[in-house]
């Protein structure tokens, strides 16, 4: 089994779609790299060479921020922006959708459980 980055990559999938488990690499980035690192994206997981991966770790190491450093940089960008006071930056403090999706119905996961507030009870009709 392949480990690059810290993550084990899944054995029987080709090294394109493996690559994509690593945080921060998609699937262009995925093809970039096996292009440096003369792989064809076609090959199992299973069949890679220590070589070859030793290969694809390097372009990796030596290119591309993932894993630990990316997420870590993506949380220092969101305390950041929370401590200037930006919008953004209050829409996170507050737990709500920071770029710009409705509220009034939908946003669920973000919000929570839904409150209940007891509204005033109707006056009776009168007939």
């Amino acid at each position: 089994m392949a480990r690059i980055a810290g993550v084990d990559l899944p054995k029987n999938k080709k090294v394109l779609y493996g690559l994509q488990y690593i945080f921060g690499l998609g699937h262009k980035s995925a093809q970039d790299i096996l292009a440096k690192a003369k792989i064809d994206a076609d090959k199992r997981v299973s069949n890679l060479t220590e070589d070859e991966v030793a290969e694809i770790r390097s372009v990796i190491t030596a290119e591309y921020k993932v894993e630990g450093a990316l997420r870590s940089e993506v949380q220092q960008n969101i305390k950041r922006l929370m401590d200037v006071g930006a919008y953004r930056g209050l829409r996170h403090r507050r737990s709500l959708p920071a770029r710009g999706q409705r509220t009034r119905t939908n946003s669920r996961t973000r919000k929570g459980k839904r409150k209940t507030v007891a509204g005033k009870k109707k006056a009776p009709s009168k007939k």
